[in-house]
């Protein structure tokens, strides 16, 4: 199941215009808070920049939302950058684009088109993926089966999160909501009934879009 689109990973570029440098900082967050928390990282790393201007969206449907000038003309910076993310449709992500002056004005128009292209640029460091709804299974099984289980892995449907060996191997098995009962049929199947389900839990996975 379909939950949200974000960026993939942590990102970084560089834009510059008229000697000013504009560097993007991308982050994929959980929560409002965690996002919040990485504005003040950037600023503190930053603290000689002329502006670090940050723009939140988090929720499933954007329900949050927020942005700053951070000192630039109202309306030119943070606001065109969540514009451009909420149009992508993506969520539960913070930016922040730190601009080191370069003694050339470019104008509220210019100022608009420089962060939104510092922005672009650094969602591209980071990607794009789709937020999956996930299963979680953990198992117990022989050991005798643990190889067997690792050639289903590549097959792609299900990824093995986690190994821990007892007297028994305990495995922490992934896959998407609507593989659930498929990857239970191949476990049964490869172990002719005999692995233990202790747990199963929701999850998330991240599709990453190419």
């Amino acid at each position: 199941m379909y939950l949200f689109r974000t960026a993939y990973k942590v990102g970084e570029a560089e834009y510059v215009i008229e000697k000013s440098r504009f560097i993007a900082h991308v982050q994929p967050v959980e929560s409002y808070e965690e996002a919040k928390e990485f504005v003040n990282i950037i600023k503190n790393n930053y603290k000689d920049a002329t502006h670090n201007v940050p723009a939140i969206i988090c929720g499933n449907k954007q329900e949050i939302q927020w942005a700053s000038d951070d000192g630039e003309p109202s309306g030119t910076s943070g606001l065109p950058i969540l514009k451009m993310i909420a149009d992508e449709g993506l969520t539960n992500l913070v930016v922040v684009v730190t601009r080191y002056f370069g003694g050339v004005k470019l104008g509220t128009g210019g100022l608009a088109r420089a962060y939104t292209a510092a922005a672009k640029l650094g969602l591209e460091a980071a990607g794009v993926c789709n937020v999956m709804e996930s299963c979680i299974m953990i198992y117990t099984l022989d050991y005798s089966y643990l190889s067997k289980l690792k050639n289903l892995e590549t097959g792609g449907i299900f990824k093995i999160i986690n190994i821990e060996y007892t007297d028994n191997v305990k495995v922490t098995l992934q896959c998407l909501k609507e593989d659930e009962e498929k990857v239970v049929s191949m476990v049964l199947d490869l172990t002719a009934g005999k692995a233990n389900l202790r747990k199963k839990e929701k999850g998330k996975i991240r599709v990453k879009i190419i």
